[in-house]
């Protein structure tokens, strides 16, 4: 089979390549320049790409660089800082899972003419009663479900997971077994645009105006200041500006008002989420899970709640089985099925 693998220049898409040509497919491997400022972190520095190339000649595969920095921008910088301005908390990397690191590489990889098109995440497609869907991958630990949860339809039968059968260690394994460079280099964790010298508030200042706004407990009363309401976050705790005593967090961010409400941690705890933006395996799946109980994710790899599905139109309400603490509005939350194995939809909290 002829395969468009995306590399990212880390261990898991080496390794990727590695099972791939093993099979025996015909792989053809290309790395993504999206990023085009400059970067120490994530998957977008230029040591990145060199390190995928080199990899692609000890495979002797091809390989291949598409530039996508401008769609990067559009689709992923350029909402990171307005959801700020607009004082909701983004996801970027899922957001350049959904047009980037899939709908670019599906769309490119059948222009090209490619069967298949893989990555190196750690989730799996299986099929469920003949329907094909993402499962969680083989390792809990570095399970990337939640982050590949917007496939749908065609795609799920056209993207290939090498490695999501496989424990992290077993990845390492291959990898200095066969000589690969990328065998020790770290996993990815930050988000690869803000340099970790500059940090999130020195990649936004340039690009947003930080307002200065008052912290008020829930009687209104003013207890604190902060420099920039941009920056605060949905269950913040920390740099809120109040003194010593009971532990606060902001319970409310408006940015338009220019005021944060802190209050006690039980105070952050809510029955339900309304969630929008959604994403759904199949067309059916909407209808299916309406009424139903389901597992909910909050974060790559944050713990799993259960609650309802009430289906209303474009959005989705879930009513907690228990009071749960609030998911910050931008946020994405994904559904699993009841074995907590199967993802059954997604979407984007709102305020």
């Amino acid at each position: 089979m002829k395969v468009l693998l995306a590399m990212s220049g880390g261990v898991d898409s080496s390794v990727a390549a590695l099972v791939l040509r093993e099979q025996g497919h015909d792989v053809v491997g290309i790395t993504m320049r999206l990023w085009g400022g400059e970067s120490d972190t994530g998957c977008c520095s230029v040591s990145d790409v060199d390190d995928a190339r080199r990899v692609a000649q000890q495979l002797d595969i091809d390989h291949l660089v598409f530039n996508f920095s401008e769609e990067f921008n559009a689709h992923v910088v350029d909402p990171y800082v307005q959801s700020h301005a607009n004082g909701t908390t983004p996801n970027p990397c899922i957001e350049c899972n959904r047009h980037l690191k899939f709908d670019k590489l599906i769309e490119r990889g059948r222009a090209l003419g490619f069967e298949a098109v893989a990555t190196g995440h750690h989730a799996r497609i299986e099929k469920v009663d003949g329907v094909a869907r993402v499962a969680r991958g083989a390792d809990a630990a570095k399970d990337q479900s939640y982050v590949v949860h917007m496939l749908e339809g065609a795609d799920l039968d056209y993207v290939m997971f090498p490695v999501g059968h496989m424990q992290k260690s077993e990845v390492r394994q291959r990898a200095t077994d066969f000589g690969l460079r990328t065998a020790s280099k770290p996993d990815s964790q930050d988000v690869c645009f803000i340099g970790s010298t500059i940090g999130r508030k020195g990649f936004l200042e340039p690009r947003l105006t930080f307002n200065p706004a008052v912290v008020v407990n829930t009687n209104g009363e003013k207890v604190g200041e902060v420099e920039a309401v941009e920056l605060v976050t949905l269950g913040q705790r920390r740099g809120l500006g109040l003194g010593g005593g009971d532990i606060q967090y902001a319970i409310n961010v408006d940015v338009p008002g220019r005021t944060v409400v802190v209050g006690s941690e039980s105070e952050l705890y809510s029955p339900s989420v309304s969630v929008t933006t959604l994403s759904w395996p199949h067309s059916t799946d909407a209808a299916m899970v309406n009424g139903q109980e389901v597992l909910v994710q909050g974060s790559a790899h944050g713990e799993r709640f259960a609650g309802r599905v009430e289906l209303n139109g474009d959005s989705v309400t879930i009513s907690w089985l228990r009071p749960t603490r609030k998911i910050a509005p931008g946020q994405t939350v994904v559904f699993y099925d009841a074995t907590d194995s199967f993802v059954v939809g997604g979407g984007i909290v709102t305020a």
